[in-house]
């Protein structure tokens, strides 16, 4: 359909961020379109970038009428399908065509956008990423990285954590160069830490994948800290941390499972316990602050790693400020040019092996 003229929504002015056009996929949370519309208007209110949402067309009007944001510089690219989470990733590809996240993906693939962002079921998104956009020269398979909280105050990033379930030692050294660049960009380290996740610290230590791996990232020009354990994830010893997207995707869900009972359990311990107003009011405001630190929604999604343009994917129980700040996150991207120093880095960091 042909783009609408921008109407600026009152006094705002759209920043240089703003130019940057964003394609979101707005049936992919467990609540679509609903947090997908409200997380497009608050990203661009606050001038993030210029919107794209795709979905059924007539759905996302009335969504945005609803919300008294007809006038902000939000354009709706039609789609007339969308991919469920029961979906086989696979088969949704084939049969969905004209799906929302492959809409999206197309719009970054002919240029219509800079990035996209999907809080759809992850393997059907990484599908249709990797097809539509293809992967960036030198990289064999792109990684999902997720973000965690640390006791440092500092994210640490972890990948790959499920686009590959088996890998091989040079998918790990790309890995590692992928995410040493992301982190540089997005949390503003200018050298940061990298590990290769094992079960243990020594050199020796791993199966054969990690020993193999480890001697490779030895040889790149990062700073490599050796291996290390599942309990470095948290304490902020490195930033970037290196495995298969199999123990990836394990540890990613432990992480989210094992937050989501220690917030529950704080919270019953809390309030069994407190009895005057005051302790009742300052023990609130700290379980706040810990949520705010463990909340999956401030780092908004996971970068797909190595493909061409930017594809975010987001959880499926994404709400409208993880939508905002997934926006934030790929605008950021694009204009820290991720994807340029992933090719120019790739290519001459690794050395040559027969």
């Amino acid at each position: 359909m042909p783009r609408p003229p921008i109407v600026h929504h009152n006094d705002s002015v759209l920043s240089a961020k703003a130019m940057l056009r964003i394609a979101v996929d707005a049936m992919g949370t467990d609540t679509a379109p609903l947090s997908e519309v409200e997380g497009a208007i608050q990203a661009s209110r606050e001038g993030l970038a210029e919107i794209v949402l795709v979905g059924p067309q007539d759905l996302l009007k009335r969504e945005l009428a609803r919300k008294g944001a007809q006038r902000l510089p939000i354009e709706i690219v039609h789609a007339s399908e969308s991919v469920t989470m029961g979906d086989a990733a696979a088969k949704a590809f084939r049969r969905k065509r004209d799906s929302s996240m492959q809409v999206a993906a197309r719009l970054v693939r002919d240029g219509k956008a800079q990035g996209m962002v999907s809080a759809g079921n992850t393997g059907a998104v990484m599908t249709s990423a990797k097809i539509i956009l293809g992967a960036l020269e030198g990289v064999d398979r792109p990684a999902l990285a997720a973000a965690f909280p640390t006791s440092k105050g500092r994210a640490s990033v972890l990948l790959d954590v499920g686009a590959n379930v088996d890998c091989k030692p040079q998918h790990l050294e790309q890995f590692a160069i992928m995410g040493e660049i992301y982190y540089r960009v997005i949390f503003g380290a200018e050298r940061p830490r990298v590990g290769l996740l094992s079960i243990g610290s020594e050199d020796q230590k791993g199966n054969e994948l990690t020993r193999e791996a480890f001697l490779r990232l030895k040889e790149l020009p990062l700073k490599f800290v050796g291996n290390v354990e599942g309990r470095d994830l948290y304490n902020g010893r490195v930033e970037v941390i290196v495995c298969d997207g199999f123990i990836g995707n394990v540890a990613l869900k432990i992480s989210e499972g094992l937050i989501e009972v220690i917030a529950a359990l704080l919270k019953e311990s809390l309030s069994s316990t407190l009895t005057s107003k005051m302790g009742y009011m300052l023990s609130r405001n700290a379980f706040r602050r810990f949520k705010k630190r463990v909340d999956y929604t401030e780092y908004g999604g996971a970068p797909l790693l190595g493909v061409r343009g930017v594809c975010m994917i987001a959880h499926g129980s994404s709400n409208a400020h993880a939508i905002k700040n997934a926006i934030r996150v790929a605008a950021e991207f694009v204009e820290g040019r991720v994807n340029e120093k992933i090719e120019r880095e790739l290519a001459g960091a690794i050395p040559a092996r027969n």
